[in-house]
């Protein structure tokens, strides 16, 4: 009977992990979504694409690879700790599924509460009427997931509007140049454009733009 018991005991082992693996796999796009750096990526390469005025070039799903490798990069040291602090205790058997669980929610969060501005914080805070508490990690994922998201949306497009504006300055000189030589009926996005792409190449703007944005986040 006891060697029966040990037989299926250890036959649980294995699905208990598949399990585990199959739920973290479903939920990885909504993590890499809503509590990493992609959002703030995504949306300031979209913005950079449509300020040039190319609007398949490049494609969506480059920029959506190069959003991931960037979110990679910049969240290497939360997926180191969570691998070290979690995954592999709980491969060792060490702790507990929940725990697991709960350990991998810690390097996350403070990686979106280092993230997040306080007023938005504080906004979400009051919204879902939890009380202050001292430690801000102490606060549950549901109110830390959507201030860090709205203060990505926030950065996201606050990065795009300055991305815009010398894009922006190429195109109001290009077609007062058009106007004063009385050319009216030629389109000015289509003599703006090359100078566009000109101007973004010659201070390799890839380079700059992925620096900064790699550099903006604590």
């Amino acid at each position: 009977m006891n060697d029966l018991l040990t037989q299926l005991n250890g036959g649980n082992v294995p699905t208990l992990e598949v399990i585990f693996m199959l739920t973290l796999a479903a939920l990885l796009p909504s993590i890499i979504i809503m509590m990493t750096s992609f959002t703030r990526t995504i949306i300031i390469l979209s913005f950079t694409r449509n300020a040039m005025g190319v609007q398949q070039a490049p494609p969506n799903m480059v920029l959506v690879g190069v959003a991931l490798f960037l979110t990679l990069y910049i969240m290497s040291p939360v997926i180191d700790r969570i691998n070290e602090e979690a995954y592999q205790p709980y491969l060792r058997g060490e702790i507990s599924q929940e725990e697991a669980l709960e350990q991998m929610a810690v390097p996350l969060k403070e990686f979106m509460l280092r993230n997040t501005e306080i007023n938005t914080m504080e906004t979400f805070i009051r919204l879902s009427g939890t009380e202050l508490r001292e430690n801000p990690e102490d606060y549950p994922l549901t109110v830390v997931v959507p201030a860090f998201m709205t203060s990505e949306l926030k950065t996201g497009f606050t990065a795009g509007f300055l991305i815009y504006l010398p894009f922006l300055l190429v195109d109001i000189i290009v077609s007062t140049t058009l106007m004063s030589m009385g050319m009216v009926m030629l389109p000015p996005a289509m003599i703006s454009m090359p100078f566009k792409l000109l101007l973004f190449v010659t201070v390799d703007g890839w380079e700059l733009m992925f620096s900064s944005i790699v550099s903006s986040f604590r």
